[in-house]
This record gives structure tokens, C-alpha cells and sequence, in this order.
């Protein structure tokens, strides 16, 4: 017998499950509550930013323990991780850049309209796994927070109709700085890749400040497709004008080092002769050689302009 506990969800109450496992986080699968367990997180070690909550064993309807799927998989799982079944809304209109929930591989995953495609497709956009799919407008929903017990954004409100002059600047490219197709660089702050740029193609605006951008030399996990990501307008430039071919760089001249399939800033610490170089990089304090023809002379893109790190020293 497990004591009785005060809980927010009963006993056979259908349910959304978050998992907490590594490739899951943001989706969210329908189950039923088995029990609510004794104990509360309160008086354990809890995850940061997590507030106390009590524990249930839950039971998944679409995930199984075996490869048969005879036998539905149970886990005990923390009240933030439980939400009520979201309502589904019959005849919803979608439109590009809603945060949609898409039905895939069994639950509902996070992500964004990039492209409508016509006759009720979409191209949807994940962030997590930085693939682009296609759903039916039926696998679909609008996106949608349980907090403090109620749904945001509230079903109670009619779905606002975009402004026709936000709609035209998505559509038209006015006042962006980058339009679909465009040639970029692209940056990123993930550790490992500071002062890297990437050349990538502008896929889709999502707003004046954000886009999806198609890598041109990376390619996703499954390496069956180049990789699109989100960046924002503060990781992109232009490309920059191709500098003539040099092999004769001075020592400190700061220049980019093809490496990695990206465009890597260092300081040239050696010249070798027979054009090559030794490029020191100053984020990962490593020095490696390199022939002129991998390298160029770094530009940094500053007020619209590109201005060229040696022109500025005088080298």
C-alpha cells in the first residue's frame, strides 16, 4: 500500500508527458496517471529552476518497454513534467512562423512554420535536431504553454490576424537586411566554434531579426541533408569580397584559416616559406600551418562596411 498524496493529477487522469532524456526535451507524448508516489521533490535534490513538485508513475499510450510494443512503457516522472491533454482546435489557420506542435514519431514535437507549401502542407523547422520536415495541417496545432493552470495563449482569444503590412515584410523582404537566397556567414557561440564563420544560404525570415539558414558545408546528424539552423541578425553577415590571391602575408597579420569547413580568425606567427604559414588562434591557444591559398585577410563587417584588420595595422 503507498500512502495517500495530495496531488494535482488523480489516478487515471490522461495526461501529456514530457520525458527528461537526452534527444526528447521540448516533446511531449500522451499517457495516463497510474498513482502519485510518496515523497515530494521538496524534500530531495531537485533540478534547478524547478519548482517542488510531487512524483507519479505514469504510463505512456504510444511508447513501449519492448520492440514488440506489447508492453507500454511506465516511468516515474515529477509534476513538471505532467500537463492535461491539450484541447485540439477544429479548422485552425496556419501561417508562417507560428510556433506549432507537429505530430512525429509518436508525440508531439516543438517547432516553426518556415514555408507553406499549398494544399495544406507545411514545412516545419526544429530547432532541437535542426531538421525541416513536412506535416499535414491535421499534424499540427498551435503551440501552447500549461502555466499556473491555464493554457497560453488562452483559448478564450480568437488567433489574431497578422498585421497585412508585418506579412508583407516577411514575404517581400522589405526592411531586412538579408532576403531568401542570399549568400551569408554565419557565426555561433556554441563553444568550439568562437571566431569561426560559415558560409550558409538565407532560407526564410522569421522576422526582421531572425532567420533559417541552410549551411553550405555542414550538413545534420544523419548527413543526408545540409544543416539549417536559426540564427539571429547578430551571428550573419554578407560574404565577404574575395581577396585577391596572396601568399605573401606578413608575420601578425590577422587572417582566416579555411579549416573545419568555416573560416577560422588567427594571427600569422610564422612564415615558413614555399607559401606556407603558421597561424596562431588565439580561442583555442593553438598554432597550426597552413598554405596561402587557405588562407585570407580577415574583414571585419563594421557599420555596412567591410574594413580589412591589416589595412588598419599598416601591415
Amino acid at each position: 500500500m503507498h500512502p495517500a498524496v495530495v496531488t494535482t493529477f488523480r489516478q487515471g487522469d490522461a495526461i501529456e508527458i514530457c520525458p527528461d532524456d537526452d534527444g526528447f526535451r521540448g516533446s511531449w507524448f500522451t499517457g495516463t496517471v497510474i498513482r502519485g508516489l510518496s515523497g515530494s521533490s521538496s524534500s530531495n535534490r531537485r533540478k534547478v529552476g524547478k519548482k517542488p513538485s510531487h512524483k507519479y508513475l505514469v504510463q505512456f499510450d504510444n511508447l513501449f518497454e519492448d520492440q514488440a510494443g506489447t508492453k507500454k512503457l511506465k516511468e516515474e516522472v515529477e509534476e513538471w513534467q505532467l500537463r492535461p491533454l491539450l484541447p485540439r482546435e477544429a479548422n485552425r489557420l496556419f501561417s508562417l512562423s507560428d510556433e506549432v506542435d507537429a505530430y512525429y514519431n509518436d508525440g508531439w514535437w516543438e517547432g516553426t512554420i518556415t514555408e507553406q507549401l499549398g494544399q495544406g502542407m507545411f514545412e516545419v523547422y526544429f530547432r532541437a535536431s535542426k531538421d525541416s520536415i513536412q506535416f499535414k495541417a491535421e499534424d499540427l496545432r498551435l503551440h501552447r504553454e500549461w502555466i499556473n493552470n491555464a493554457w497560453v495563449p488562452p483559448f478564450s482569444e480568437e488567433q489574431q490576424e497578422k498585421s497585412p503590412a508585418n506579412d508583407t515584410k516577411v514575404a517581400e523582404g522589405k526592411d531586412q537586411i538579408f532576403k531568401d537566397g542570399t549568400m551569408v556567414e554565419v557565426s555561433s557561440d556554441e563553444d568550439g566554434y568562437h571566431g569561426a564563420w560559415f558560409s550558409a544560404k538565407v532560407v526564410k525570415a522569421l522576422s526582421e531579426k531572425k532567420y533559417i539558414v541552410e549551411y553550405q558545408n555542414l550538413r545534420n546528424q544523419d548527413d543526408m541533408k545540409l544543416l539549417l539552423e536559426e540564427a539571429d541578425i547578430l551571428h550573419i553577415r554578407p560574404c565577404p569580397p574575395k581577396a585577391k590571391a596572396s601568399t605573401s602575408f606578413k608575420l601578425l597579420e590577422e587572417v582566416d584559416a579555411l579549416y573545419n569547413d568555416g573560416w577560422w580568425i588567427g594571427v600569422i606567427s610564422k612564415v615558413l616559406g614555399d607559401s606556407k604559414f603558421s597561424v596562431y588562434f588565439r580561442d583555442t591557444n593553438e598554432e597550426m600551418d597552413f598554405h596561402g591559398s587557405a588562407l585570407r585577410p580577415h574583414q571585419e563587417w563594421i557599420d555596412g562596411k567591410w574594413v580589412i584588420a591589416s589595412q588598419i595595422l599598416g601591415l
